[in-house]
Formats: structure tokens, C-alpha cells, sequence
């Protein structure tokens, strides 16, 4: 017996027989062509591209109706990909032109795509990367013979382990009971679709595939990213009590779903939604949020080789806006690195440092006609709901006020054009780096609220990438100065009597829940999928019996300290 940690995506536990898929191509025959065949091989790469097409065409037409809504878009995004020119026209120019074999043209331009995600600071963007290599692997097996990833294994309990998994696969293979992933991160499209869909899984497990051997029994631990292989009599009793009791709990916590998010002592808390796609503001609706605390803009912009019109943002904006039926709709304007991943006829050096150069705000304000277009958008889509507008990673208050400025001319230039807006829309800044967190009483003069990214402030705070596997074990959300920034924002909103929330995975860590309320939070914004866990600590919390000890908490440097309160804070009152 012997165990594999790596990081939890929920869904709860999973027993059953490992089967190991190998879904990436890693040997790809590499040879030159006679020029009298460049043709024959461009019509085996159409005609591979075309059976990819088929495959995920037929994933979508075969999703059930209750299939989650992220499914049919991320298939979707697959198949954007698929006819990316970037990826399919630069293929078929290295067949004509250095006359290489169909495998090694796409091989070699999925990598350079690849590679130019991987220089990305922000790790939602990174992992985009990962959607490019799904869907090349898909070709190169399509070109080998196969177009499918895997196929069905009878009807055993599964769980299937992997080097990675696409959404595609995991749409196919949703009789497993469970997915151990050795790549990835907890922001990635399968990551989405896991938790989207509520199937035990763990990504970043090392390297499992190649540890694991088909047909042993294993316990996946979804929530705490645990894979015990081979386990004896003792520890099968015991994950399968656990598991009765995780069914029992589920069940519960469905009957929170219509319940209002008010503290026993009548608090009333607002629980939002993070959002990718704008087709998953009617599921997160469904799942009774208060509204959407960020919706990160940068799909629009992603896996194509021009930059999206005015219209076809305005469009998806709208979308989200109308479905959440006038609750609040927090757009993220683009939040990019500085890199070429979004180049479109940029030619500037490859910054040095990604994470410290012209990234999110400052990236927008080096392209005012770009970000114009956008401003655009957004207050166009403002005339159909609630709509806030949310500035990535500001740090500095000329920033704000250029921002601002901008804003005010395409306000100017949606009237010339007598298009609808509304009259005001509310303007925040996101609180990323420490810089921002101790100006934030100054920002907030100028702003109308504020939200507080915690993924970003607890990386620049610490100086640790928590996707690179030597310092990850680091990152620490409960470090003393993460704390004290955090509750510093919150106070400095309560005292300019505005707005703040909380929209990284802290915010849906119900272990932290008590935490922020007794700091002083009153909105939540985070995956639909961990609302009603942090609703039901919600409902079993009084703040005015938190503030207190979470004062001294925030007060101390004692990281064992800080341990220990944070253990007292999680354990209801006696009697709840």
C-alpha cells in the first residue's frame, strides 16, 4: 500500500479498479516529404482534422440534458481550436513550404503555441496551453489511425489515471467513478468540467500514470488530493464509511440550495459565482447565487489570431448579463501577460519577467484603441442588467485615473452613436499586490468597490508561482501578512462605506469562511460548486462572536499560532 498526493478538486471519494490511458503523443515520426507529395500529405491532415471535428461534434450532439453547461462549452472551445489558423493553416504552410511530414507540422506548431502560453504570469491563461496540446494530440492520433482517446473497459468501478486528460475524454469516459491527473492545475478547462460535473478528482499527481498498474484497487480522495493504491481491508472499511457519510452530506447540503446565506445572528452575506464562459451564468443562477463576482473576459481573446469586434463582445457580455435576470454582473476587463500570446501584429521584445511586466491593466492602457473597444462593449451590455466593471491588477493611482478617463470617452462614443447604456456603472479595482491592498483607503476615493484576488496576492505577497512543483508546498494562504493585507482591505471599505469581496479559492475554502466573516466580509464570490459548503458554514456562524478572536488572529506573527485559531474558528458552537 502506498499513497500519491497532489491537489484536490472535490467530488468526494472514488473506489475501484485503476486504468491507466496514455493520452498524449509523445513519440511523433519526424521526416521530409518529395515535393510531388506535399499535396498527398496535406489531404491526410484535412482529412484527420476533419475526423477530430467529427468526434467532438458527436461529444456535444450526445450530451444529455442534464449535462453541465461548461460541457457543451468547452467542447466547443475545442473545436475553436481545431480550426484555429494559428495552429491548422501554420501546419499546412510547413507541409508546403519545408516539406515536412503532416505529424512533425502539427507537432512543431502545437508546441510553439504551447510555448508562448507557458510565458504567462496569470495561470488561468497558462493552463491554455493545455487545450492547445489536447487538441493536437488528438490529430496526431487521428493521423496514427485513431481519433479516440480511450475506449470503454467494460463495467467495473474505474478510476481512471493519467498524464492529462481533455474535457472531450472526460465526456466520454463519465462512467468512471474518478480521474487522478498527473499535469494541471485547478484552473484548467478538465478542472472545470471535474468540478462542473462533481466527479472525484486530483490533478498534479506527480507522475501516477507511470506508477499505477491497471486493475489495482485504488481510493481517490477528491477532496483532500489523495491516491491510495492498494489499500488493505482496514483502509477499503474506512474510505467506504467515509464515502456513505460524503453521499449523506451531499444530500444535505442540496436542501441549502433555496435557503437564504444569512449568520445566526442575521447577517445577511451575498454568495457570488466565478465565471469563465457566459454560458454558465444561467447554471450558476440555477445553483442560487447572488450574482457573478468575476467573469474573466479572457476567453473572447484567446486561440485566435485577431482581436474580437466590438459586437462579438458586446454579444457575449449581454449574455451573461440578461441571464442573471438583474443581479450583479462583475466583468474583469482583459487580464493578459506580457508576452505574445494576444500579439495580433505586436512585435515588442518578450518581457523579462512575465509576472513583473506589462500584464492586465497595464497591458490594456499600452493599447488604448483596444481597450476602448472593450470599454465599449461593457457599457453597451450595461443597458441590459447590472453590470460592474473590474480593473485587473492595479497598483498605481494614475492607473485608476486613465482607466477612468478612457472610460468616460467611450461612454462619449457610444452616445454619438445613440446606442443604450446605463447612466452609471459601478468601477472597482482588483487587490492583487501587496501595493494595492495598503493603498487601497486611497483607491477606494476614486472607485466604487473593490475585490480581492487572492491567488495573485498570495503569490506576489510570498514571491511564490504556486504552479511551479519546487516551491508550490509554500504557498501559503494563512500566512501572517497574507492575513493582515486581506483584513486590511476589508476595513478600508468598511470605513469609505463601500463594497468589497473576495473572488480567489480562498473565498471558497470553507475552512476560511469564519475567517473572512469575522474580518468583516459580506461578499463571497467563488465556483459554483463550493457555494453551499461555505453557505452552511454561513448559517452556522454568528459574527459577532468571530470578530474578536479573528482580530487577534490577524494580529498574530505565530504561524502555529494562527494554526490553532483557525482550528478553533472551524469547529461550530456547541449546540449547532
Amino acid at each position: 500500500m502506498f499513497s500519491v498526493h497532489g491537489t484536490g478538486l472535490g467530488g468526494g471519494i472514488a473506489i475501484g479498479r485503476a486504468r491507466r490511458l496514455v493520452t498524449q503523443v509523445r513519440d511523433v515520426d519526424r521526416y521530409h516529404i518529395d515535393q510531388s507529395r506535399y499535396v498527398e500529405e496535406l489531404d491526410r491532415l484535412k482529412a484527420a482534422i476533419d475526423n477530430v471535428r467529427h468526434d467532438f461534434e458527436s461529444i456535444s450532439e450526445r450530451l444529455p440534458d442534464d449535462a453541465p453547461e461548461e460541457a457543451r462549452a468547452l467542447v466547443d472551445i475545442h473545436l475553436m481550436i481545431l480550426a484555429d489558423p494559428m495552429l491548422v493553416e501554420s501546419a499546412s504552410e510547413m507541409i508546403r513550404t519545408d516539406l515536412r511530414n503532416a505529424e512533425w507540422a502539427v507537432a512543431a506548431q502545437a508546441e510553439a503555441l504551447s510555448a508562448q502560453f507557458r510565458q504567462l504570469d496569470d495561470a488561468y491563461l497558462r493552463e491554455r496551453g493545455r487545450d492547445v496540446r489536447q487538441v493536437s494530440d488528438r490529430i496526431l492520433k487521428s493521423l496514427a489511425g485513431s481519433s479516440r482517446a480511450v475506449n470503454q473497459h467494460g463495467n467495473d468501478p474505474l478510476v481512471f489515471v493519467a498524464d492529462d486528460i481533455a474535457p472531450a475524454d472526460i465526456l466520454e469516459l463519465k462512467y468512471g467513478m474518478g480521474f487522478a491527473i498527473d499535469m494541471g492545475g485547478t484552473t484548467s478547462h478538465t478542472a472545470i468540467l471535474a468540478r462542473s460535473m462533481d466527479v472525484p478528482t486530483a490533478v498534479g499527481m506527480q507522475n501516477a500514470s507511470n506508477i499505477i498498474r491497471d486493475d489495482d484497487w485504488i481510493i481517490l480522495d477528491g477532496d483532500a488530493g489523495l491516491m491510495i493504491c492498494a489499500p488493505d481491508e482496514a483502509v477499503l472499511a474506512e474510505y467506504r464509511h467515509r464515502q456513505a457519510s460524503r453521499e449523506l452530506e451531499r444530500a444535505k447540503l442540496k436542501r441549502l440550495a433555496g435557503v437564504p446565506s444569512r449568520t445566526l445572528d442575521g447577517k445577511n452575506i451575498a454568495l457570488m459565482a466565478n465565471i469563465e464562459m457566459p454560458e454558465e451564468a444561467a447554471l450558476a443562477l440555477e445553483n442560487g447565487v447572488d450574482g457573478v463576482g468575476l467573469y474573466r473576459s479572457e476567453f473572447l481573446f484567446m486561440n485566435r489570431s485577431d482581436l474580437p469586434t466590438e459586437d462579438e463582445q458586446y454579444e457575449a457580455y449581454r449574455e451573461a448579463v440578461e441571464a442573471m435576470q438583474g443581479r450583479p454582473v462583475t466583468i474583469r476587463t482583459l487580464d493578459v501577460g506580457a508576452d505574445k500570446a494576444l500579439s495580433y501584429g505586436d512585435h515588442d521584445a518578450q518581457a523579462l519577467n512575465p509576472a513583473l511586466g506589462r500584464r492586465a491593466v497595464r497591458y490594456c492602457l499600452s493599447r488604448p484603441d483596444m481597450f476602448l473597444v472593450q470599454l465599449r462593449a461593457l457599457l453597451r451590455a450595461s443597458a441590459h442588467g447590472s453590470l460592474r466593471i473590474l480593473l485587473p491588477m492595479i497598483t498605481h493611482d494614475h492607473e485608476i485615473i486613465e482607466c477612468l478617463r478612457l472610460l468616460d470617452r467611450a461612454r462619449e462614443q457610444v452616445a454619438l452613436r445613440r446606442l443604450p447604456a446605463a447612466e452609471h456603472v459601478p468601477v472597482g479595482a482588483m487587490i492583487e499586490v501587496p501595493a494595492a491592498a495598503l493603498s487601497a483607503g486611497f483607491f477606494l476615493r476614486k472607485l466604487d468597490f473593490l475585490s480581492i484576488g487572492t491567488n495573485d496576492l498570495i503569490q506576489y505577497t510570498l514571491a511564490i508561482d504556486r504552479s511551479d512543483s519546487e516551491v508550490a508546498a509554500l504557498y501559503d494562504s494563512y500566512h501572517p501578512a497574507v492575513l493582515r493585507l486581506i483584513a486590511m482591505t476589508i476595513d478600508a471599505a468598511r470605513k469609505a462605506g463601500k463594497p468589497v469581496s473576495v473572488c480567489g479559492e480562498l473565498s471558497g475554502d470553507p475552512r476560511a469562511t469564519r475567517l473572512l466573516l469575522g474580518m468583516g466580509l459580506t461578499e463571497f464570490s467563488m465556483h459554483p460548486a463550493s457555494l453551499l459548503r461555505v453557505k452552511r458554514e454561513i448559517l452556522l456562524s454568528e459574527v459577532s462572536k468571530l470578530v474578536n478572536p479573528v482580530t487577534r488572529l490577524v494580529r498574530s506573527d505565530d504561524p502555529a499560532k494562527i494554526g490553532l485559531a483557525l482550528a478553533r474558528l472551524s469547529t461550530p458552537e456547541p449546540g449547532v
